[in-house]
């Protein structure tokens, strides 16, 4: 008997199927975004349903975590989401039926019987398949408690034509009798699941490949309830950089980690996760419209994709320079406490803040120079740099921009590129002592975006003991000290005074 793929024939409907017991891990985003692009791709619908049958373990909090990273990444899902628990009732009525139908029995069988055929097993080094004495007796026991099991069949094969993975075959005797309900009713997750499947709608199963035995399982009952067969695509899991199946121990797991602890964006990691494992060409930079219109199964890869954290930031950093300035102020300004009018000087900033960053931790850490108090104590590092040559040319840059009476870019641009350089000295091999070394303006482009925004539109440069006021926002330049930016508001009548 085999399950056979084919082109949609139906209406195609997909679904995500997540447990409520941690955060949504980056695996499961990676299946809900396949699951999600398919359905768009044929025009068909996305649901998503919630898991929840382990109530000992299923919290708010994770479902909360599961539908916020949905939203973040921009998966939305047609109609509510479905929680597993709802449907319980619906879940027993299918077992009673296939007891009726004699696809299923109850076992009697005791918690000690269970573990001497386990032992017995284990000793004959077997896989162990359970042999209910039940299988076959149709008389109820009074009061004893019982599970329902499948009636699994023992004759022949079982083949899927799976949309990934190929032909696969297993022998119906290695399917066991496994327990549908419990004995206080409740039920397993290999029916629910099945049951939910088909109510729902479901007409294509595409999940992790760790759920490929499922199948087999799962299509007992499906068929023994005579209900139409999905076709089923089984995607192999995602693996670390070194090869082992991403854990902890790679680092982020959670969706909310790539967002809150590593500063990604979300068009970034839909990407990357699109391209993990899926491709269409050479493409690297997907849209989402490019995605919906190009998706399908027939070009998921068969084997195991691993995870590079250095090539999904890269490809954040492609997504930060195309993003608009005004949402990546609204991103970043609550990581710095920022007032509005702060706010509109980072927004000012972000042309030339953004083309250096990779992530929105690296942008806040390049941005956070604008509002440091100042003066911003010189590291060893940038003190190395003021050579006899580097103050020399900070001297010049003093009178040149002291005179000038537009401070605008270009007007900065022109007094910068007339300043004499000293033979050894350049802007290319000077940056400003006041930014951080690693991330800090380290050519005359940074310095002359550090001097725009500081001082907006009117700046006077004096000795080390003259100031004046520029918008309220203080620039010296000491070529003893380097370059020193000071910003506080004027005191009293109005002038400004240093600190």
């Amino acid at each position: 008997m085999s399950a056979s793929s084919s082109s949609p024939s139906r209406p195609v409907v997909t679904r995500f199927a997540p447990s409520p017991t941690g955060f949504l891990h980056i695996g499961g985003a990676r299946t809900a975004l396949f699951n999600w692009l398919f359905a768009r791709h044929h025009g068909g619908k996305f649901l998503l349903r919630i898991e929840d049958t382990d109530k000992a373990r299923s919290t708010k909090e994770a479902i909360d975590a599961i539908l916020d990273g949905m939203s973040w990444l921009g998966l939305d899902w047609d109609g509510h989401e479905y929680y597993q628990s709802q449907f319980w009732s619906r879940h027993a009525e299918v077992a009673h039926k296939m007891l009726e139908r004699g696809h299923a029995y109850r076992c009697y069988m005791t918690q000690d019987e269970l573990a001497s055929q386990r032992e017995q097993a284990q000793n004959e080094r077997r896989p162990f398949r359970i042999n209910s004495p039940w299988r076959d007796l149709a008389e109820e026991q009074g009061d004893k408690p019982f599970v329902i099991r499948l009636k699994a069949p023992r004759d022949g094969e079982t083949v899927i034509d799976d949309r990934v993975q190929g032909r696969v075959t297993v022998q119906n005797a290695e399917i066991d009798d496994f327990i549908l309900l419990r004995s206080d009713g409740s039920p397993t997750y290999m029916l629910a699941v099945v049951v939910d499947d088909h109510d729902m709608g479901v007409t294509h199963v595409i999940r992790g490949d760790d759920h490929l035995n499922n199948a087999f399982r799962q299509l007992a009952i499906i068929r023994a309830m005579a209900w139409p067969q999905p076709v089923y695509a089984h995607v192999p899991l995602i693996h670390g950089p070194d090869g082992a199946k991403l854990s902890k121990r790679h680092g982020a797991l959670g969706v909310d980690a790539y967002r809150d602890e590593l500063g990604m964006l979300p068009e970034a990691v839909g990407n990357y996760l699109l391209r993990l494992g899926w491709g269409h060409g050479d493409a690297e930079i997907i849209s989402r419209e490019q995605a919906i219109e190009w998706f399908d199964l027939d070009h998921v890869g068969k084997s195991p994709s691993r995870f590079d954290f250095k090539k999904l930031e890269n490809l954040n950093g492609h997504y930060v320079r195309e993003a608009d300035d005004e949402r990546l102020a609204d991103l970043v300004a609550p990581k710095l406490g920022l007032s509005p009018g702060q706010r509109s000087l980072l927004v000012e900033a972000m042309p030339e803040l953004k083309p250096r960053a990779n992530t929105l931790i690296q942008l806040t850490d390049g941005a956070s120079f604008l509002f440091a108090n100042r003066p911003v104590p010189m590291e060893e590092a940038a003190s190395a740099q003021l050579t006899p040559e580097a103050r020399s040319l900070l001297a010049a840059t003093r009178e040149r921009l002291a005179a000038l009476a537009n401070w605008d870019g270009a007007s900065l641009e022109a007094a910068i590129r007339e300043v004499p350089r000293p033979a050894a000295s350049s802007w290319a091999s000077l940056r400003s002592p006041s930014a951080p070394p690693s991330r800090g303006a380290r050519r005359r482009r940074e310095f002359l975006m550090f001097l725009r925004c500081l001082g907006a539109t009117k700046a006077s440069l004096a000795s080390p003991t003259r100031w004046s006021r520029a918008n309220d926002r203080q620039v010296r330049l000491d070529e003893n000290a380097g370059w020193r930016f000071r910003l506080f508001p004027p005191r009293g009548d109005g002038r400004s005074r240093s600190r």
